[in-house]
């Protein structure tokens, strides 16, 4: 009988990572354990701030339709907070979309997106956790290890940051969440235990970002409306989104596939402007007053590991940490906050945090994630310059039956509708093979 077996359904809990997945794992848990941890390498700002260990946070961000309804549902009540402090609820109506096949077609939509600053979306949901009597924070600290075997985590290895870092200390729990990103270490540290590796998916289109926060001009013919011009695969690998956020500002990001990336700093970034398929973001912002500079980012591979095919005891893994995306179709935000739903529904299955919950979160969380990173990567894999993409005849049937599909969005507004509800994450693609919705999509 493993360690994690052995030890009470209900206990300490650790989350490696206070970014929003570990925030959203941590109130996941509350009432299921006794004691939860958040471990965050920062310190948080005072207020609504950028801080270093989110280097995406200056970019654009939105919260899909799935997204803020759950979000909702989990801390009901901060969608108005939110949007009192000025985050936007965009109508997908609202949005001047222009896909390969031109622009979507116009119509009352239903779908919506949340947009925001990322920093003021985590400071709502930062003040959520830490009311929380059963939450503890631990900033300033790093994760340095994992304590357990190959067959259980039963724990973590700490040590506070800065020039006096102190000794390593442990942190012994019935249960561990990485929800440390990207850059997350479990892997290697799982390997240190003696574990095998954690078989991964590797998708990388080479994508890089600069993005930039305008003041919007007063009487700005599009108001509060957002713009998206996506790219025309494979010869303009090419992007820009324009998203309103609080403080009557402008958030712009623009992207770019391998071999299209935007040069670095002012210069670079009107240059990409200028390149887009399109005009409109640039006599948009003819007009608008920067309110900062511009910002790069490069958001590396996609990755998808497969902690459900054999992962110890006692561990799970979301967001980032487990599934990363191309930020282009704007999925993180909402994955991670299915991470946190699949989570909280494993633990309250199981009446506490043992292993029996920690094996079905960590097949709930991948089940998920499994149609973003199918739509994701299905797309990547139309630029010639993407590495690891799918392929096959399969894959290739999928664009050739898309293209129809955004051809149809163009013109047929309940195929844009059913389109929307995909993108949006509300429905899966199998929504666009419903009868009233194939028929016009092979009639285009």
């Amino acid at each position: 009988m493993t360690t994690s077996e052995r030890a009470p359904g209900r206990g300490t809990a650790v989350v490696i990572g206070g970014g929003l997945a570990g925030m959203a794992a941590a109130w996941a848990l509350r009432g299921f354990a006794e004691r939860i941890v958040v471990v965050e390498r920062d310190r948080y700002p005072e207020g609504v701030e950028f801080r270093a260990g989110v280097p995406q946070g200056r970019h654009a961000h939105l919260v899909l339709e799935a997204g803020h309804r759950l979000l909702e549902e989990m801390m009901p009540g901060i969608k108005q907070e939110l949007m009192a402090a000025g985050a936007q609820r965009v109508a997908a109506s609202d949005v001047k979309w222009l896909c390969s096949a031109g622009w979507l077609a116009e119509y009352p939509a239903q779908m919506a997106f949340l947009s925001c600053t990322r920093p003021l979306l985590d400071a709502f949901v930062l003040d959520r956790v830490r009311a929380h009597p059963s939450i503890e924070f631990l900033e300033g600290t790093d994760v340095v290890g994992l304590l357990g075997s190959a067959s259980a985590v039963t724990g973590v290895k700490v040590r506070d940051r800065g020039p006096e870092r102190g000794e390593v200390r442990d942190i012994p729990a019935e249960l561990v969440v990485d929800a440390a990103g990207r850059s997350t270490s479990v892997p290697k540290w799982l390997a240190g235990l003696g574990c095998r590796p954690v078989p991964e998916e590797r998708v990388d289109a080479g994508v890089a970002y600069a993005s930039r926060l305008f003041h919007r001009p007063a009487g700005a013919d599009l108001g509060e409306r957002a713009a998206y011009l996506q790219t025309k695969a494979p010869d303009k690998a090419r992007l820009g989104v324009l998203l309103p956020v609080e403080g009557d500002r402008w958030i712009v990001s623009l992207a770019g596939m391998r071999g299209a990336e935007p040069a670095a700093g002012e210069e670079g970034f009107d240059e990409h402007l200028r390149r887009l398929r399109d005009p409109l973001l640039h006599e948009m912002l003819r007009d608008a007053e920067p309110a900062g500079s511009v910002r790069g980012f490069l958001p590396g591979a996609s990755v998808r590991r497969h902690y459900e095919r054999g992962g110890p005891d006692g561990l799970v893994v979301v967001g980032d940490a487990a599934s990363t995306f191309n930020p282009v179709y704007g999925q993180g935000v909402t994955v991670a906050l299915f991470c946190a739903r699949e989570l909280r529904r494993s633990v309250k299955r199981h009446g506490g945090i043992g292993a029996a919950a920690a094996r079905a979160a960590r097949s709930a969380v991948a089940a998920a994630s499994g149609i973003p990173w199918m739509m994701s990567g299905t797309e990547d894999a139309r630029f010639d310059a993407t590495t690891g993409a799918p392929s096959g005849a399969l894959v290739g049937i999928q664009h050739r039956f898309f293209d129809k599909v955004l051809a149809a969005s163009t013109r047929d507004t309940a195929v844009t509708a059913a389109f929307h509800e995909v993108m949006s994450l509300v429905a899966p693609p199998s929504l666009l093979f419903r009868p009233s919705v194939l028929g016009a999509v092979l009639r285009s």
